[in-house]
This record gives structure tokens, sequence and C-alpha cells, in this order.
């Protein structure tokens, strides 16, 4: 027997529930699938529990450093890592029951657990029940890379999921990937009072980003005793003396990395392996992602896929934006695009990343006259007060157009600043807009202003041997 719906939706992540829920408000009978924990990678393995983690960690920071601000503590600060658990595990009960209560309370939705799988291109099995509609969109997500490194099959280690359930801390833990994940855990266990190493295959961390953010990134985890080892080609895993060996091949350094415990955190697959898409038809990449439009249609008509599964945007806002652009398209009657929006987001390091638009370097190779601002946090006097000043802000701009083409803040709030710079682009404003306005002090946006009154050619520092 068949369960006929208008709508069905596979995946509880960012865009499924938020999806369901406008769907069901339309009048329409919608089934959502969710094959593990309801709320997806955000709530359970992500960006909560992550940032919750962080928070602990920047807690135990700024008391190991009370003594700077004239403050006196009887003893050093100990971290109760079963406490930090216990306040993550809360925080992430707190959301996916939040999550799970909106779904199963709201009308015309019916949450069903199992994996699905298609039987045909309107056709979805959920454990014994076989359900159709005419309508079907993909949240399935993705999960944590473990097969570009030989020999993991023979050692225990962690990815960014399992480690969750860590409630101690590792005396000395190895991170393989030095891009955002990895740094994230870096250097909240390197907070925490573990030893850390980072070791990066690319010969820079977090390679997507301009030579001058990654070099700044780094300084700011070695100031904190994390080693890091870039250019670690043929990285291999093995057990150690201590617990695990990384074998590298270093142009610097020894050629091995020895430590007690191993996070691996090389990159991302998508959650489609086992979804049936063959037998509904649906295309997918090299890689697994499946394939989309510019408004997130598979090439089968009646098909959706959201979130991290379509290769369009690995992120908590690119998840929520697909639902957002797929809903206006089908019930509002709009034209809304995933080409429309600009590549933002942010890594949350301390003092974090916000990014926005294309780097310096993109901009260059697109052809672009462009002009480039640059302030060091040490001129940021809420900065300098709050004992926070490593980083900078950089911002690019098309030297004709004046529209800003792009920027990053490394520095404390530069996570949350850097949307002033966002909303502007959006609003395809030049970049006087900012520079003319008036902001408050002391604050770290009333640099904006002067970060966007002080902008010149890069060819200017080349030729004055700045650059």
């Amino acid at each position: 027997m068949t369960d006929r719906y208008d709508a069905i939706v596979i995946g509880t992540g960012q865009a499924g529930p938020s999806l369901a829920a406008r769907l069901a408000g339309a009048g329409m009978r919608v089934a959502i699938a969710e094959r593990d924990k309801v709320g997806g990678t955000c709530v359970n393995t992500g960006c909560i529990p992550t940032k919750t983690l962080i928070a602990s960690a920047a807690v135990a920071w700024t008391v190991s450093r009370a003594g700077e601000y004239g403050v006196v503590l009887p003893g050093a600060p100990k971290v109760d890592m079963k406490a930090a658990k216990a306040r993550k595990d809360a925080i992430v009960s707190m959301n996916r029951d939040s999550v799970t209560s909106w779904l199963r309370s709201t009308s015309g939705v019916t949450l069903i657990s199992g994996p699905a799988r298609f039987e045909s291109p309107r056709e979805v099995r959920v454990g014994d029940a076989l359900l159709s509609a005419e309508r079907i969109f993909l949240n399935v997500g993705g999960r944590a890379v473990t097969t570009a490194i030989g020999g993991l099959s023979d050692i225990p280690f962690w990815t960014n999921s399992s480690i969750m359930g860590v409630d101690f801390v590792p005396p000395h833990l190895v991170v393989v990937g030095g891009s955002y994940v990895g740094l994230e855990f870096g250097q909240m266990y390197r907070r925490f009072g573990s030893q850390v190493t980072i070791v990066e295959m690319s010969p820079r961390l977090i390679a997507r980003e301009d030579e001058d953010v990654s070099a700044a990134v780094r300084d700011i985890l070695e100031r904190e005793g994390i080693e890091v080892r870039t250019g670690a080609k043929c990285i291999s895993a093995e057990k150690g003396p201590s617990g695990v060996r990384i074998r590298v091949d270093c142009e610097e350094g020894s050629p091995v990395v020895d430590g007690t415990h191993l996070l691996v955190a090389v990159g991302r697959q998508p959650n489609t392996d086992d979804l049936g898409l063959e037998k509904a038809g649906v295309k997918m990449d090299a890689r697994g992602y499946i394939v989309v439009d510019d408004e997130l249609k598979t090439n089968v008509p009646g098909i959706w896929a959201l979130g991290d599964c379509n290769g369009r945007g690995a992120f908590t806002h690119t998840s929520y934006n697909d639902f957002q652009i797929v809903a206006a398209n089908l019930l509002d009657g709009e034209h809304r695009r995933v080409s429309d929006r600009i590549e933002t987001y942010a890594l949350f390091i301390d003092p974090p990343l916000g990014r926005a638009g294309m780097t310096e370097a993109k901009a260059r190779a697109s052809g672009r006259r462009i002009l480039v601002g640059k302030r060091p946090m040490t001129k940021v006097a809420r900065a300098v007060e709050k004992g926070e000043t490593l980083g900078f802000m950089k911002a690019v701009v098309d030297a004709d157009s004046k529209e800003i083409l792009g920027a990053a803040i490394l520095g404390v709030t530069g996570d949350e600043v850097i949307h002033s710079i966002l909303d502007v682009m959006y609003a395809r404003a030049p970049y006087t807009l900012i520079e003319r306005a008036m902001h408050i002090h002391p604050t770290v946006s009333e640099l904006l202003p002067t970060l966007f009154g002080e902008l010149k050619s890069p060819e200017a520092d080349t030729v004055s041997g700045t650059g």
C-alpha cells in the first residue's frame, strides 16, 4: 500500500523542516523523513555543539590571561571536560527537541523515522512504508571524508561527529586537515589543555583564502602553542608509541608526527550514495553531489536538492537560503536564484575571520582594476581596549564601478562586522556609502569608513616594496 502525499522532504537539516512547514502552510500534505537525529549536522555535530564547546574554551583562555587585565586568581584554571560536554549536550538536546516538537505539532506534516530510498521518480521507501508525491525535496546533508588517508582502518580516530562524544582532554591531539573544521577544533582543544599538532597537505592553512589571511591565522594559532605542519604530502596513519603516528613528507621537520589521539578533518562528502538516485534518474557529479540548476531543481522534474548534498554551498546559512529560494519560487511566484547570493562565511577561531565576496587574489585574476584597503587590528581602539589586537581588516573594490568586491575581517567580532559590508554589497551601493557613514566609537565597525577611505591600487604597494 502506498501512502500518498503532496510533497516528501528527505532530511531534517537546516532546509528541510522550514520547507516542510511552508509547504504544509500552503495546504499541502507533507511527509518528512529522517534516518538519524532530527536537526541534521548543524544541530547535532556541527554549528551548535562546536560553537558551544568553543565558548567553553574561550572562557578557559580568558581566565588564563586574567593577569593581563589586572585580575588576580587563586590558581591556574582547570577545565572540567565532562562538565563542558554536558553543557554542550544539553544545548544540542534543547535544539533538537525544539525542531522535533515543531515538526510533530505542525498541521499537515508527518515526521517519519528511517532511511529513505527512491523506488521511482515519484516513490520513496522509508523503512516498510512506501510514500509517493509529485514533489520531492532532498536535504540529506553530508559527512566527513575518511578515505583520503592510508592506514585509518587500523587505528582509532575521530571525525567532527565522533569527537562530540569525547569527555576528556586528549594529551596530544593530532589534527589532519588545516581548514575550517580542523582549525576550530585544534584551537579549542589547545585551550582545553591539549598539546595540538595540525597537519595540512597544502602549502598553507585555509588555502582558499588570500596568503596574508592564511599567514595571520597561522600566527594566531602558533602564538597559542599549536604546532603547524604544512606541505605534508603522502600522509598515512598507523599506531604509534603514544597512540597514533602520522607519516608526512615535508620539506622541513620530522617525517613523523606522534600523538595520543587523531582527528581527521580533510573534507566532506554528500550523503547520496544510498538514496537510490539511479532509480529516480537523478544526476550526480563525479563527487556524488546532486546536480541542480540555478533554482535548485534536479534534472528530474518535481525533484529538488537543497543543502550540502547539492554542492552549491557547505554552510548552514547556504542551506537555509536554499529553502528560501525554493519556497519563494514555488509558493510566492518569485524568481530567486542561487547565483544571486554573495559568498559569505566565517572561520570561528578566536579571533574569528569574517569573509564576504571575492578574495583579493580572485579579484586580481578577474581582470578588473581594483583598489585595496587594509588596516591592522592594532589600529582599532576597541581591539586595543579589549586586549585582542591580532589580525586585520581588508576590503577590495572595483576601481571603476566603486562596488565592493570582497572583504576579510580577521579580528575581534570580525564575524559580526562583516555583515556591514555584506549588506552594502547586496545593495550594489558604492563603497563611498560606508566611507561617508558615521559609526559609533569605540567599536570595531567604526574603522570601516577609515578602511574604505584608504583604498589604493595594489600595484602601488608592489612599486613601493610594501606588497
